[in-house]
């Protein structure tokens, strides 16, 4: 079985959100690193040296290629990525090898059958 790994940064206010809509798509978890910076085109102003910026989350989803580019989608329309200025960026990562996934390789690959 491939996977893809799809990686997403987005305001804190939105991570449950688009964990939500990433399990409705076939996402079968995801780990969470919670206070990540991120600095886009502009960046964030500062008041005494203090950022001002609001807390990131990174979000990683280690998910079936079949259904890769459906959660993409998802987590994108959740987190307004584009449609709201600022909210988060999200992207997908081929991924060569994996272990540790035993536990849930048999879901996958039953949803994987039903899309054939």
């Amino acid at each position: 079985m491939r996977f893809k790994l799809i990686m997403a940064l987005a305001e804190d206010s939105l991570t449950d959100g688009i964990l939500e809509a990433a399990r409705a798509a076939g996402a079968t978890g995801c780990t969470v690193i919670t206070s990540a910076r991120g600095e886009g085109l502009t960046p964030q102003k500062t008041f005494l040296g203090l950022d001002l910026s609001g807390q990131r989350d990174l979000l990683l989803f280690l998910v079936a290629e079949q259904r890769a580019r459906e959660i993409l989608e998802e987590v994108s329309r959740a987190g307004k990525f584009d449609t709201a200025h600022g909210t988060g960026i999200a992207f997908q990562i081929a991924i060569e090898d994996a272990i540790g996934l035993s536990t849930q390789h048999k879901a996958l690959a039953e949803e994987i059958e039903e899309d054939l």
